[in-house]
């Protein structure tokens, strides 16, 4: 009876929270502790400086209803064009929520084994699963959150699945947490409509387990998925934060991942009174040294400093390092939105194949990594548009994969302009464009080294300044030079201007080209975090036309700067009047052209002029529907009397007093007839 008393008194006090300790995951101990010092001890896995390329599946239920990315909060944002769509598609969010949405996601068609064969054949060496996102839904078997794919809309592990697949393959597995912003990120599904005829109704975002009852979720609690039963703007409570901490340890002793990620700044739940983030560190590589017989894990996060790098590989999103790195590092990106959204396809705004392998190769010559998400359907698909893509890359890597796997960065990283022009950062990865054939990026595997041409040269010939007779620090001996991919052999001579390399008339590849060179003294060293610089200058294409992007653009101020890719890259931020751009143009064709601007403005009509020499052509920006829908401005033409150097400007223009900023995306030149 006693030992009965004691079970029912033990089994009561769990239940009001008092006893949990059974409850709680396991913990691994080991050489690594949670702290700064104690991480400092981590080394890299050779598998992660070998891998180079990653692809990732950044896909929950906020893909079902395809209308990008962060839908679960879009829809509660009232007049959005994700809620216009969610009241339209599945009713007021009083109604359906979020978590409604879950219940419909299905991923009917989803074939994992298919998906990763694809993925294996593009080169990828590791797969990395969405574990969770901001909108706290658990994609795998989750011991302390109801709210997952098992339990709810597709009933199936997704992760667990997906690890089998990858590793299945010969691939290294990785998760993605997304879910410690959940707290603050939801806050919007605590409010209501504040117009229209739902004025004032209030948002599922506070619903209990008890306004279920009868309904489909009856049973589960929607303040697990939510987790606002808060006031807004209040600190997250040290029950969240265990919660995600305790979910984090379960998905790492579950699967065993090779790779953890956090789309956090250095850690999540920074700043709450205990470092969770350095525990799951220490218990992330404990675990991988009791599995492996020493820590094949690889923690990524943002934000790091120069310390903190030596603890944690440092991952940039969307966005690339200006130097090659001491300590390996990574880029995350997308080939469109991190969610899959239905018009991505029409407006034709993914990633070409080439942009995404000129990319790897400067991540590469800088000692990162690439992982790359292709987003996936709600039904677990890639569209056709996606897979030309991922078959594209997987084209290339059949003819120059050696260059990139296994590699190491050179005592240069590379010769060019445009990605020197980029400082180190997120969301800088649109300085990439506009790569000539003096473009080059350097990686070194034994004795070899890769010169990757990011364009191909009108003249047939390739000048590798970096490899001149004279250059310093430079003393390697050439023996012999490919062109990887080409029947022959191509010409070379080493001048003091370069190594001159004249490539065959048949191009092997569609982008990218691989000089093979193989020598003495061409191995890898201590990275010298330099480049030679090329001035860059627009220059016109095959019709004349001289085309001036906005990531080509230098900008002069202390706001304006370059932001967005594809199809919505511009200059914003141009709050302030004295701000404006400018291109180095080189003109080889004097004459007449006619200018025009694509620029948006959501405010007035606001005045800018075109500056080039003495001449001025004043425009206005029309106010369009959002900033992301451009107008055309004709602003009429000018006379360039002379071939040569020029630069062009774009400035405010009228009453400082009136300015009220734009975004401008391009200025064309086009020959008047």
């Amino acid at each position: 009876m006693r030992k009965q008393s004691l079970v029912l008194l033990f089994a009561i006090l769990a239940a009001v929270g008092v006893v949990r300790a059974a409850d709680k995951p396991e913990e691994v101990g080991g050489a690594f502790k949670p702290s700064w010092d104690s991480l400092a001890q981590y080394q890299c896995p050779e598998w992660f400086k070998d891998a180079k390329f990653g692809i990732w599946a950044h896909w929950t239920a906020q893909c079902q209803p395809e209308q990008g990315d962060w839908y679960a909060r879009g829809m509660y944002t009232e007049g959005s064009s994700q809620n216009k769509f969610h009241v339209a598609k599945y009713g007021h969010p009083s109604k359906f929520g979020f978590k409604d949405v879950d219940n419909i996601w299905h991923a009917e068609h989803w074939d994992p084994e298919k998906l990763l064969d694809l993925y294996k054949r593009a080169g990828a060496k590791y797969f990395v699963a969405l574990a969770n996102h901001h909108d706290n839904f658990d994609c795998y078997d989750s011991k302390y959150q109801p709210w997952s794919s098992v339990n709810i809309g597709p009933k199936q592990d997704i992760v667990g699945k997906w690890a089998k697949a990858a590793r299945a393959a010969g691939l290294r597995f990785g998760v993605t947490v997304h879910a410690a912003r959940t707290w603050s990120w939801f806050e919007v599904a605590q409010g209501a409509d504040k117009d229209g005829p739902m004025k004032g109704v209030p948002y599922d975002g506070k619903l209990t387990k008890a306004d279920g009852k009868g309904l489909w979720w009856d049973g589960y609690d929607p303040q697990d998925l939510y987790a606002q039963n808060h006031a807004i703007g209040a600190p997250a409570s040290k029950e969240y934060c265990e919660k995600f901490f305790d979910r984090t340890i379960d998905l790492v002793n579950k699967y065993q991942p090779d790779l953890l990620y956090f789309d956090d700044s250095v850690l999540p739940l920074r700043g709450s009174s205990e470092d969770y983030g350095l525990r799951i560190a220490a218990h992330l590589y404990n675990s991988s040294a009791k599995l492996h017989g020493k820590n094949e894990a690889v923690m990524n996060t943002k934000g790091l400093n120069e310390e903190q790098r030596k603890c944690l590989v440092w991952d940039i999103e969307r966005g690339v390092s200006d130097r090659a790195e001491p300590f390996v590092w990574q880029t995350d990106t997308c080939i469109g939105g991190w969610h899959y959204n239905i018009g991505t396809f029409e407006h034709h705004s993914y990633k070409t194949p080439t942009t995404v392998i000129q990319l790897l190769a400067d991540i590469v010559s800088k000692n990162g990594n690439l992982l790359l998400n292709v987003p996936l359907k709600g039904d677990g698909t890639i569209d056709d548009d996606e897979l030309n893509c991922v078959e594209g890359i997987a084209a290339w890597m059949g003819i120059n994969s050696e260059c990139i796997f296994g590699t190491r960065p050179w005592k240069v990283y590379g010769e060019g302009y445009r990605a020197a022009k980029a400082g180190a950062g997120n969301f800088n990865e649109g300085k990439g464009h506009g790569y000539t054939a003096e473009d080059f990026r350097f990686t070194t595997k034994g004795d070899t080294l890769y010169a990757i041409a990011l364009a191909w040269p009108e003249n047939g010939k390739y000048v590798v300044k970096s490899l001149g007779k004279n250059q310093a620090g430079i003393k390697g001996e050439i023996a012999s030079v490919e062109l990887l991919g080409a029947s022959e052999k191509p010409k070379f001579e080493r001048t003091d201007a370069g190594l001159v390399v004249t490539l065959p008339a048949q191009k092997p590849c569609d982008c990218a080209w691989v000089l093979k060179i193989k020598g003495v003294d061409l191995t890898a060293s201590e990275p010298a975090n330099c480049m030679t610089v090329i001035p860059f200058f627009a220059r016109a294409d095959k019709n004349g036309t001289i085309k001036l992007n906005s990531d080509e653009a230098d900008v002069h101020g202390k706001k304006i700067k370059p932001s967005g890719h594809g199809s919505k890259a511009c200059l914003n931020n141009w709050d302030t009047f004295g701000d404006y751009a400018s291109w180095p143009v080189e003109v080889i064709a004097p004459g007449k052209y006619k200018v025009t601007a694509r620029v948006s403005s959501q405010r007035v009509e606001n005045e800018f002029i075109v500056e080039i020499g003495d001449q001025k052509l004043t425009g206005k920006a029309p106010k369009t529907e959002t900033w992301e829908v451009f107008a055309n401005v004709k602003l009429g033409e000018i006379e360039i009397k002379e071939a040569g150097k020029i630069t062009i400007n774009v400035r405010p223009a009228g009453d400082p007093k009136k300015w009220k900023a734009i975004n401008l995306a391009s200025v064309t030149l086009q020959p008047a007839k």
